[in-house]
C-alpha cells in the first residue's frame, strides 16, 4: 500500500491564502469525540457558517484515509461526524494514521501544526489541553503544551477546563515560552467557569491589539504560539455553586475508585455531564461559538488593509 502523507488543502482555503484573506482553522475532535450525535454535525456545520458570514474562510482539518486534509468538504466533515471508527489524534498519531490510511480527528495541538503548516495563522477552540492533577505521579500533560511552544499560531480559547490543574498548566506555558493574553480579562479564564483564582500578566482589549502583538512576534522571530483567553459571559457560563460542588464530588469519587493517570480526566468529564444534566454540554459549545467569533474578528484585523499580514 502507498504511504499518503501529503497534506491536501481544499481550494476554498487555498484561494483564500493564495488572496491574504482572513482563514480560521477549527478542530475536528469537538466533532468526533466532543459532542454527541446528531448535535456534533449540527455544532459543526454552523461553527463553519458563523465564520463565512463574517468573511472568514472556515477550514476543519482532519485526516481522512490517511491524508491530512486542511478545510473539509461536505462528505468529509460530515464522515468525521458520523463514522464512529474515526480515531482521535494528537501530533505523535498522525505518522502512524497516514501511514496505515486510517481517518481520524485532530486535537489541539495536531489541528495547531498543521494549519501552521499551511500557513494558517489564527485557530479557535473550545479548550487548552493542560497539566492533569496529580501529574507529579503521573506525568500526565497534554501534548497541546509542547506543541504551541514550536508553532507560530494564535488560539483562541476558552482557558482550559478546571478539572486540570490550571496553575500548573500556566506555569508550564510560561516555561515553553508560550505568550498568554487575557482577551478583555486579566484573570485566567476555567472553560466551564469566567474566571480563576489566577492573574494573569498581558491583557488586550481589542482585535487589534492581538493582530499587533502577532505582529511583534514576527518581527521577534518568534516561533512559539500566542494564547487569546477568552472567556465566557457569566451568563453563559456553569453556575459556580454548581461547578464547585461537582467538581468536588467527582474528585472524591476518583478517589474512592481508584481512578488514576489518563483515566481521571475521562472520569470526571462524563460526572460533569452527568451531574450538571448536560448544562457542561451547552457550556462547551458557548465556548467554541464565542471563541471562533473573537478568532474571526482577529483574522479580519490581522488581514485588514495595512497590517502586517497584507503587506
Amino acid at each position: 500500500m502507498a504511504v499518503r502523507s501529503d497534506i491536501v488543502v481544499s481550494s476554498a482555503v487555498q484561494a483564500a491564502l493564495a488572496a491574504g484573506e482572513p482563514v480560521v482553522a477549527l478542530e475536528s475532535t469537538l466533532i468526533a469525540h466532543g459532542l454527541p450525535r446528531p448535535r456534533n454535525r449540527d455544532v459543526a456545520v454552523e461553527l463553519e457558517q458563523d465564520l463565512q458570514r463574517r468573511g472568514v474562510t472556515p477550514a476543519t482539518i482532519a485526516v481522512i484515509d490517511g491524508v491530512p486534509r486542511i478545510g473539509l468538504e461536505e462528505a468529509d466533515l460530515l464522515r468525521v461526524a458520523d463514522d464512529p471508527d474515526v480515531v482521535k489524534l494528537s501530533v505523535r498519531d498522525l505518522p502512524a494514521a497516514c501511514a496505515t490510511g486510517r481517518s481520524g480527528a485532530t486535537t489541539v495541538a495536531s489541528t495547531a501544526l498543521l494549519a501552521a503548516r499551511a500557513g494558517i495563522r489564527l485557530f479557535a477552540t473550545g479548550g487548552l489541553g493542560g497539566v492533569h492533577r496529580g501529574a507529579q505521579d503521573s506525568f500526565d500533560e497534554s501534548a497541546d503544551l509542547v506543541t504551541l511552544a514550536a508553532t507560530p499560531i494564535t488560539v483562541v480559547c476558552a482557558g482550559v477546563k478546571s478539572i486540570l490543574d490550571v496553575g500548573a498548566t500556566l506555569e508550564r506555558l510560561e516555561t515553553l515560552g508560550v505568550t498568554v493574553l487575557g482577551y478583555r480579562t486579566s484573570t485566567f479564564p476555567g472553560f466551564y467557569l469566567p474566571h480563576t483564582s489566577y492573574d494573569l500578566d498581558w491583557r488586550v482589549s481589542d482585535p487589534q491589539q492581538v493582530a499587533d502583538t502577532m505582529t511583534a512576534a514576527d518581527t521577534l522571530g518568534l516561533a512559539s504560539a500566542i494564547v487569546v483567553a477568552n472567556p465566557l459571559p457569566a451568563d453563559q457560563a456553569l453556575d459556580p455553586v454548581l461547578h464547585d460542588r461537582v467538581l468536588a464530588d467527582a474528585l472524591a469519587w476518583a478517589a474512592e475508585r481508584g481512578i488514576r493517570g489518563k483515566a481521571v480526566t475521562p472520569f470526571l468529564l462524563e460526572t460533569f455531564h452527568r451531574e450538571t444534566g448536560g448544562a457542561s454540554l451547552e457550556v462547551n459549545i458557548n465556548a467554541v461559538r464565542n471563541n471562533v467569533a473573537v478568532a474571526a474578528d482577529v483574522a479580519l484585523a490581522w488581514h485588514a488593509p495595512g497590517s502586517a499580514a497584507a503587506r
